[in-house]
């Protein structure tokens, strides 16, 4: 008998589990007909499509578009390909008594059986979708493809002429209004001749006049008052249109008059509850966009249901208006619900680093209303233990840490010379952080002090947020450092580490940065740009203070760094189908050290792989470049960068229960900006660095809790830069578990 290659048993491992998962996916295909639970003499829906087939008018019409208008759709599958969840409820027999018959049709998907009467109203209801796009001449119909016992249905869709506005009248019949308009929108009416005549142009016209009505006094204005007529006798494809805006009238029987532009009246606060709101009254004042003597404006109601959600004391909020009789005057009476003042909470951890296992624990306490102004202040205790194993030559000490944080966070802005008027424009606070940790380790204790004060605030509609870092300082102090680990990285000449040696000194790092955010439904960007040591430079030349003897300047004899660091993440979601969807991720970052530096602070280096990059590898695993690492011990710091490349594409899907699956590809790498001798390979060139992106693929599995997300992902290196030959180069032709494989555990998406 032979000697069995570990080598080989790990490939045939991986292979043997590919093996399986395809020979289980399989199975499940081929154990039952998919038209198994499909009644006699139906047929099950295997697909449907919508065509245009006009060749004239019609061509610039996208038929995607009426795809929403499809009543029946055919069973899901997973990743858009596998039909699965139909052949787990296949599996099940029809004894509905058995738990295990209820389980599986609950797994599964009942197969979808097609139905002529939902096709002929998918038909009507396409036809009058093209109706409002303005192609009143459209037509759709359906044909259907049977297959044994399975069907496709098309809908062939003739859209025939697009009609367009050839004339615009209004009417407006309240006088006041119709002058008022006529100030206001002046040149800017939104129906003009040329446009589409649609339903949504016509709507948004409908909408836009209301809001402007709203926000001028027109408490009881609505787009109901507005409707159109529309002639296209003799025309060929164009409309005339008349807008009439009619007068008020309360019911059917009532009597018509002009609308009546409301004035505020008394602003009141109230208590949901029946006891005296906890909260300042100015402050409610400062909050409330309505104010006393003004005309009724929409927007002002909005703006300030958008400051109160924002005060951390309150809970909930409601407004309503009480007209005066006989009078054109609205009494505002605001009614807030407060939350508890104070919370306990209490957030254990376990951590795996390296093998090295340990618990953590975090107790928080929150006031929600520390000086009754929704003032928050939240202070957090937190301690960590890891048991340290495989180090020679140190003490036999374990990781121990231990940090407070406190936050002081104001539903303001604070700042001189900033009116109040400043925040009522949008959703902003202050906050002032204070932390310090302490941190002791068989080689070193470290230090670090921590002060921000920082600014936020978001846009009316919320989808752009900002963060002013207006002053960000960072203090690390190294007190001691083991006499072993000086010897063998810091003092020693013939294996001196640059990085290494930087990192274990005190330091000062005092920044300004802003964040900025922008999210929709189906795409997000991201971007934040700093700037560290500018201040302290500037401080440092006008008063011409002395350097060090390495050409520093130094605060309290300590040299504080200085840099410029910007990142931009981009996020683009494609959606197939309500359980597919192909999310797409480019990031970049760079930092560069200058001036009072010539190397980056470890805490603003990059590093790549983990469960949120590059999945094939762990965390602080690859790179830079080409980069390989050859002792364990330091390489987490040698494994760090001036420049990051993230390109991640994972195509996303939902299985059964909680469950969600997940394929992914993921590349990138980081680099050095400079060349540094402890990390050869690592400096990023032009003609080079795309033989140096790393690429890795996998499976994740998601459950979803609707709160939070429980993800776990397996990934695999599929182009690995740090190679000694071409097998290592491309693991991909050669999957080995272990070598080639990192799993990863974490909470939330990756992006």
């Amino acid at each position: 008998m032979g000697i069995i290659n570990k080598t080989n048993y790990k490939i045939l491992t991986f292979r043997h589990l590919c093996t399986v998962v395809l020979v289980g996916l399989v199975a499940i295909n081929l154990s039952c007909s998919s038209t198994k639970c499909v009644p006699e003499g139906q047929y099950l829906l295997k697909g449907n499509s919508v065509v245009n087939v006009e060749a004239q008018d019609g061509k610039g019409f996208k038929a995607s578009q009426l795809v929403p208008y499809m009543r029946q759709n055919p069973n899901s599958r997973w990743f858009s390909v596998l039909n699965i969840p139909l052949y787990i409820y296949n599996l099940s027999g029809s004894d509905s008594t058995k738990w295990s018959n209820r389980m599986l049709r609950r797994l599964g998907e009942a197969p979808v059986v097609y139905d002529s009467l939902e096709m002929r109203k998918t038909c009507l209801e396409m036809q009058n979708a093209m109706h409002s796009f303005g192609y009143f001449d459209a037509s759709v119909t359906s044909e259907t493809k049977n297959k044994g016992r399975k069907c496709v249905v098309e809908y062939k869709v003739w859209p025939g002429r697009k009609y367009k506005i050839d004339s615009v009248r209004y009417d407006i019949e309240d006088d006041s209004i119709r002058v008022l308009l006529d100030e206001r929108m002046h040149r800017r009416w939104g129906l003009k001749r040329g446009m589409d005549f649609s339903s949504a142009n016509l709507d948004a016209e409908r909408k836009r006049i209301s809001q402007t009505l709203n926000d001028l006094g027109y408490y009881k204005f609505n787009k109901d008052f507005i409707h159109y007529e529309a002639d296209s006798t003799g025309k060929q494809g164009s409309v005339d249109v008349v807008l009439h805006l009619m007068k008020y009238r309360a019911s059917n029987n009532s009597q018509e008059t002009n609308h009546k532009k409301y004035i505020v009246g008394d602003i009141s606060y109230r208590s949901n509850d029946g006891t005296t709101i906890p909260i300042r009254p100015r402050v409610l004042e400062n909050n409330t966009s309505i104010k006393k003597g003004k005309p009724f404006s929409s927007a002002d109601l909005q703006k300030t249901y958008n400051n109160f959600s924002q005060l951390q004391a309150v809970r909930f909020t409601s407004i309503r208006f009480d007209e005066r009789p006989d009078t054109s005057l609205l009494d505002c009476n605001v009614f807030v619900s407060t939350r508890k003042p104070n919370t306990i909470s209490f957030q254990p951890e376990g951590t795996n680093t390296a093998g090295d296992f340990g618990a953590a624990a975090s107790l928080t306490f929150t006031n929600n209303n520390i000086f009754r102004g929704s003032e928050q202040l939240s202070i957090q205790l937190r301690g960590a233990y890891e048991a340290i194993t495989g180090l020679e030559g140190y003490q036999n000490k374990n990781y121990n840490e231990y940090n407070v944080e406190t936050k002081l966070s104001f539903p303001r802005i604070i700042a001189p010379f900033v009116s109040g008027r400043l925040n009522n424009i949008a959703s902003m606070r202050s906050e002032l952080l204070v932390s310090y940790n302490l941190q002791n380790r068989p080689e070193f204790h470290r230090r670090v002090f921590t002060s921000a004060w920082r600014y936020y605030w978001k846009s009316t509609n919320g989808r752009y947020s900002y963060r002013f870092d207006f002053m960000d300082l960072n203090y690390v102090h190294m007190p001691w450092i083991s006499a072993t680990f000086k010897k063998e990285y810091l003092d020693d000449v013939s294996n001196r580490n640059s990085i290494l040696r930087y990192n274990y000194e005190d330091l000062f790092i005092l920044k300004t940065g802003l964040n900025f955010a922008y999210t929709k439904s189906s795409h997000a960007v991201r971007a934040n740009f700093e700037l560290g040591g500018n201040l302290l430079n500037g401080i440092s030349r006008v008063l011409n203070l002395k350097k060090n003897a390495d050409g520093q300047y130094t605060l309290f004899n300590i040299a504080y760094a200085q840099y410029v660091k910007g990142d931009f993440d981009f996020i683009q979601l494609v959606e197939f189908d309500s359980k597919n969807t192909l999310a797409l991720h480019f990031g970049m970052g760079i930092a560069y050290p200058y001036g009072n530096s010539n190397i980056l602070p470890f805490e603003k280096r990059y590093f790549s792989g983990g469960a949120n990059s590059v999945r094939g590898w762990n965390v602080r695993e690859l790179g830079p470049g080409k980069f390989k690492g050859t002792d364990g011990r330091i390489d987490f710091i040698n494994q760090t960068g001036d420049m990051k490349l993230d390109l991640n594409m994972e195509l996303r899907t939902y299985l059964f229960w909680k469950f969600n699956g997940a394929l992914f590809v993921d590349a990138g790498n980081i680099w050095t900006l400079k060349n540094y001798k402890d990390q050869p390979g690592g400096q990023f060139k032009i003609d080079e660095f795309y033989k140096q992106i790393a690429v890795a693929y996998g499976l994740g599995i998601r459950l979803n809790f609707d709160y939070f997300v429980m993800r776990f992902d397996l990934g695999m290196k599929a182009i690995n830069p740090a190679y000694y030959n071409k097998r290592d180069h491309f693991p991909i032709a050669n999957p080995r578990f272990g070598r080639d494989s990192s799993f990863h555990f974490a909470v939330g998406l990756p992006f």
